[in-house]
């Protein structure tokens, strides 16, 4: 068996966005098609988008992936493409891979085991089709042609070749054990994964432990970007033979796809079969046969160059990680929903300097890779040549009474830092003018003895309708700037600086973003020089600033230490232990603080947290960063009524 040249793709694609996907499909087999691939796996439902959401249950969507499917046959010809759909059966909705061979349909691999963890809610959309069974789809109403589908291999010109489609892999008992008993060569793995900290070295070890481990050539594609707002997709595909790594694509691209190939030889994950003395074969069985699809297929004897084969890459730390996942998340954003900037109302703290900071190095990034022209293109810029690129950021600081020449300094110097188009303006009059209206209403003087909070939301409140309008007349995007330690307690005010079309840093928490600011501050990312105004923010203790000065305001003082939240937060929401299991779990983490402290802020915690699902509820949307996020939509589900956990926080012991 002559060596091939096997093909994975990263591809950008839109929820039903049927001729941009077609397009980019096109787009990447013609690449592949230059590197001389002869077998071509596309990523998990790529002609529809995997973010479809409920759509999966429209006939007509299944119907129209189908037709794009038909559409794509002649684009097809001379390889062999593996492509994702959603197919329609009997009365049920199966994710599936197609398989073109040359330019015709051989047949549906079907996907055998859905996510539905998480963020993932595929068993709301697809059934799981059952392992060894094959049944034939008709193309089409009252036509007698049929292709096999189910849990196939195809048989390509004697090579065989399986399927494990994203979720397969990651099971205790994934389908490339028996597929392996069935005497592949090939695993193909379309995928939708997507990004979390430190998870490509997660999926680099099963790619390839299953390589090794069942003797094969092991192919993972996966999506990249901002599919459908919420959920980032890195790429990072991979190719591996043997045990031993190929090829492994880069991660976080601008592009709308890339292509990353390499060589396998068959005849020597064959020998590695005939060595591996536990195989277990499968001879004879009827199913086995039954499900083959035999396939003829010329692979072409010329390979391309030869490349060397890689080292493993680098791990990113996570600072970079979750600067290129976020940049690459906001430029997709912007550009899917047609804006053409960013407003950040940047108050001279931690969070909106955060916010203001990632455009900027999304603005860099974004540039060098894809090119100036190209860039401002993509951001429908091109006949803007007067506005220069870098004022896609517009910041606002908006003082008040309480706002200090600290934070003024500190936005000015940062806004200056990142080349962002800096306003400012005063707001005091107005906060003055609600405060008059409402002492009129309830005929008293408002005082912050008896009216600290209302005093304090009003000038939150205040700044909105003004970022709101500067964004309006920019055909720009109001970036809230909420992170996620807040969102936990409810420590923001809603229609204040939870205001925007998206909230970028709501999947972060404070301790990390302080930690990144520093980072920033001295060090930048790969590509990006440091921004050393940073050192203005970093400076400073987190303040919502919205007491007089004397009061000397900051967030710890009125929460808790910001890593003791974080480390609550872990226990109580993302392992699901009650008040008392989490204050034994608290005090053995920060053994400084009495007893009585850990019992406050747990109290505080768990209080806190119940009264302010109804706030989690209104949140702009957010990037998912990690694998505990509190977005109640697609993650974190709590009641919004609740008993507040009166019982188990009544049973705390104080001593």
């Amino acid at each position: 068996m002559k060596p091939i040249r096997f093909a994975a793709v990263a591809l950008n694609q839109t929820p039903l966005d049927w001729s941009g996907n077609l397009s980019r499909i096109e787009a990447a087999l013609s690449e592949a098609r230059s590197q001389n691939a002869s077998v071509v796996c596309l990523p998990e439902l790529a002609i529809t988008g995997y973010g479809c959401e409920d759509m999966f249950l429209s006939p007509g969507v299944c119907e129209r992936a189908l037709e794009q499917l038909v559409a794509l046959l002649p684009l097809a010809s001379g390889i062999v493409a593996i492509v994702g759909l959603p197919l329609l059966y009997r009365g049920s909705v199966f994710n599936v891979a197609a398989v073109i061979v040359d330019g015709a349909l051989a047949g549906f691999a079907a996907k055998q085991n859905l996510a539905g963890d998480g963020l993932h809610y595929e068993p709301r959309w697809f059934k799981p089709w059952p392992e060894g069974k094959v049944a034939s789809f008709p193309l089409s109403a009252g036509d007698a042609a049929t292709v096999p589908l189910g849990d196939l291999i195809f048989d390509i010109s004697g090579v065989r070749m399986g399927f494990e489609i994203c979720e397969d892999a990651w099971v205790a008992n994934r389908p490339g054990s028996a597929l392996s008993a069935r005497g592949i060569d090939v695993l193909l793995n379309p995928s939708a994964s997507h990004f979390a900290f430190g998870k490509q070295e997660v999926r680099r070890r099963f790619v390839i432990e299953g390589a090794r481990a069942f003797a094969v050539t092991y192919v993972y594609a996966n999506l990249l970007g901002n599919e459908a707002g919420r959920v980032i997709y890195d790429g990072g595909c991979l190719l591996a033979s043997g045990g031993a790594l190929l090829a492994e694509g880069s991660r976080f691209s601008f592009s709308d796809h890339e292509v990353v190939s390499a060589v396998a030889d068959i005849d020597l994950t064959r020998n590695q079969q005939m060595r591996i003395v536990s195989r277990d074969l499968q001879l004879g069985d009827p199913d086995e046969e039954r499900g083959a699809v035999h396939c003829v297929f010329d692979f072409p004897n010329e390979l391309g160059v030869a490349r060397k084969l890689p080292e493993l890459p680098q791990a990113m730390s996570k600072e970079e990680e979750f600067t290129r996942a976020v940049t690459l998340a906001l430029f997709d954003y912007a550009r899917k929903s047609r804006t053409r900037g960013f407003v950040v109302s940047l108050s001279g703290g931690a969070d909106s300097a955060a916010v203001a900071c990632l455009v900027a190095i999304m603005r860099e990034l974004g540039a060098a890779e894809l090119g100036t022209d190209e860039f401002r293109k993509r951001l429908e810029l091109a006949g803007e040549g007067s506005v220069p690129l870098k004022q896609i950021l517009t910041c606002v600081y908006q003082a008040t009474r309480n706002s200090s020449n600290t934070t003024l300094n500190a936005a000015r110097g940062v806004a200056h830092a990142l080349g962002a188009r800096f306003v400012e303006w005063n707001v005091d009059d107005l906060v003055a003018g609600y405060v008059e209206r409402a002492e009129a209403a309830i005929d008293r003087k408002l005082d912050w003895d008896h009216d600290d909070l209302p005093l304090q939301n009003i000038q939150a409140r205040v700044r909105a309708p003004g970022a709101w309008m500067l964004a309006n007349l920019n055909n720009a995007l109001l970036l809230a700037t909420s992170n996620r330690s807040e969102a936990a307690v409810g420590y923001a005010t809603m229609d204040g600086d939870t205001c925007g079309g998206i909230s970028p840093i709501s999947g972060i928490d404070k301790a990390f973003l302080r930690q990144w600011l520093r980072w920033l501050e001295t060090d930048g990312c790969e590509g990006v020089a440091a921004i050393p105004a940073l050192s203005l923010i970093n400076a400073q203790a987190p303040t919502a600033e919205l007491r007089p000065s004397a009061a000397h305001q900051t967030d710890e003082d009125d929460l808790m230490p910001y890593p003791v939240l974080d480390a609550i937060e872990r226990a109580a929401i993302r392992d699901k232990q009650l008040p008392a299991d989490v204050c034994r779990v608290i005090g053995g983490q920060f053994p400084d603080y009495t007893a009585a402290q850990i019992v406050l802020w747990v109290r505080r915690f768990f209080t806190l947290w119940s009264r302010n699902q109804w706030k989690r509820e209104r949140y702009a949307p957010g990037f998912h960063v990690d694998d505990k996020n509190l977005d109640p939509k697609t993650w974190c589900r709590f009641p919004i009524l609740s008993s507040g956990f009166a019982d188990e926080l009544a049973a705390l012991d104080w001593e």
